[in-house]
C-alpha cells in the first residue's frame, strides 16, 4: 500500500530513510497499526490515529522510554520509540518492528519463566533508575502526567501514601464514572473507605509498573526473548502488574514462578490481588459495559464480605 505524501515526508524527516510501503496489521482496538517497509531493508511498526490522539501516543512513548530505562539489559525487551508526532492529519508513533511469535514457544515454559524474572528485575531496578520526567520527584506513587488505561483516562499526579493513591486516583474515578453513566455499584463508597483501611499498613516500594499487563501486551519474540508493550505506566505497588497478569489468563504459571524466584512477593499479596484487579474490572465496565458491570459488583461484594479476614498488610 502506498503511503500518503505527508506521511512519507514525515518519515523521511524523522527517520532519514525513505519508506517504500505500509501494510495494515491487526491487534489494536484504539489506533490503526501498520508495518512499514523501508528502502534500507528495515521494517518498522507504526500506530496512527486522528490529530486529537497525539497526547495518547505521546503518553505511550513516554511510558515505553521509562520502562526501557528501568529494564536495562537484564529486564524484558521494550520497543523504544523512534518517532512520535503529527504527520499531516494523523498522529503517529513509530516503533521497532518485532517478530512476536507467541505460538512458537507455546509449549516451552523457559521463555515465560525468563520474562517473569526479567519483570522482577525491571521492578527492582526502577527504584534507582528514573526517567527524565521524574528527576525532581522523591519516593512517591504516581506519574508526572495523566495517561490512559485502554482508552479511559488514568488520573496520576503524586502521592506519598500508596493506599490513598490507589483509592483516590484509581478506584474512585472509575466508580464515579459508573455513577455518572447511570450504572452505580452498590456500596461503592463503603468499598473506598474500607480499601484505604485495608492498605493502611501495607507500605510497598514505589516501583515503575507497566500498569496494563494482560497477556495481549506481552509476548515471546521470535528469538525467544520476552517483550512488553502498550503500557499505562506509573509508580505503584509492584503487585499490581502480577495481579493483572492473572486476571484474564494467558500467562503460564512459569511466568509467575520466574518472578517469585527473582524477587518474591510479600505476605498478603493474594487478598490484595482481588482489590487491585477491581480497578481493571471497573475500567472494563466503563469501557464496554455489559457483563463487566456485574463482574465488578461481584468482586466488590466479595471484597466487602471478606473484609480483613485474610490479612492485607
Amino acid at each position: 500500500m502506498p503511503l500518503p505524501d505527508s506521511f512519507a515526508a514525515w518519515l523521511v524527516e524523522h527517520l532519514g530513510v525513505e519508506p517504500l510501503s505500509c501494510h495494515p496489521v491487526g491487534g489494536g482496538c484504539i489506533h490503526s497499526a501498520w508495518r512499514l517497509d523501508l528502502a534500507d531493508g528495515r521494517r518498522l511498526f507504526a500506530k496512527t490515529n486522528g490529530v486529537s490522539s497525539l497526547p495518547l501516543l505521546e503518553a505511550e512513548a513516554e511510558g515505553l522510554r521509562a520502562l526501557a530505562t528501568a529494564a536495562g539489559e537484564a529486564g524484558p525487551r521494550v520497543p523504544v520509540p523512534l518517532a512520535c508526532g503529527l504527520a499531516g492529519a494523523s498522529a503517529v508513533l513509530v516503533l521497532p518492528w518485532l517478530d512476536l511469535s507467541r505460538g512458537r514457544f507455546a509449549a516451552d515454559e523457559l521463555p515465560w519463566r525468563r520474562l517473569g524474572a526479567a519483570l522482577a528485575t525491571l521492578h527492582r531496578h526502577s527504584l534507582t533508575r528514573r526517567c527524565v520526567a521524574e528527576d525532581r520527584v522523591g519516593a512517591a506513587f504516581g506519574w508526572p502526567r495523566d495517561n490512559v488505561i485502554g482508552s479511559f483516562p488514568q488520573r496520576n499526579g503524586w502521592e506519598a501514601d500508596w493506599g490513598r493513591f490507589f483509592v483516590q486516583r484509581r478506584l474512585a474515578p472509575q466508580l464515579e464514572h459508573l455513577v455518572r453513566s447511570g450504572q452505580p455499584l452498590r456500596q461503592g463508597s463503603v468499598l473506598l473507605e474500607r480499601a484505604g483501611q485495608w492498605l493502611a499498613d501495607h507500605q510497598p516500594d514505589p516501583c515503575l509498573v507497566h500498569g496494563d499487563l494482560w497477556s495481549g501486551n506481552a509476548a515471546i519474540s521470535g528469538d525467544g526473548l520476552g517483550v512488553i508493550f502498550d503500557p499505562a505506566v506509573h509508580r505503584a505497588d509492584r503487585e499490581v502488574d502480577l495481579a493483572m497478569a492473572r486476571l484474564f489468563g494467558g500467562f503460564p504459571e512459569a511466568f509467575f514462578e520466574g518472578y517469585q524466584e527473582t524477587w518474591p512477593l510479600p505476605s498478603g499479596h493474594r487478598p490484595r490481588r482481588d482489590l487491585y484487579n477491581l480497578y481493571h474490572l471497573l475500567n472494563h465496565a466503563n469501557l464496554f459495559g455489559g457483563s463487566y458491570v456485574g463482574q465488578s459488583q461481584a468482586c466488590l461484594d466479595a471484597l466487602l464480605e471478606r473484609g480483613m479476614g485474610e490479612g492485607w498488610g
